[in-house]
């Protein structure tokens, strides 16, 4: 039994370390502008040249402090 591609590709955009600002807003549902608002608080944004990356890894652990238990 083989796996969809579709399945592949998803897994590997989900797994990804380091994301732009539009990958980014597409995997967190947010907002483009509110996204690059809160990765900026989580000090997760690296500046190399004009390219901004976000690590989702500091990114997702600044989330957990919006919680609700």
């Amino acid at each position: 039994m083989g796996y969809a591609r579709k399945n592949v590709e998803n897994t590997k955009q989900i797994a990804k370390k380091f994301v732009r600002y539009p990958e980014g807003a597409q995997k967190y549902s947010l907002g483009l502008t509110k996204f690059q608002e809160l990765a900026k608080e989580a000090k997760a944004v690296y500046k190399i040249d004009k390219v901004a990356l976000v690590n989702c890894e500091i990114f997702e652990k600044y989330l957990e402090n919006f919680r609700e238990c």
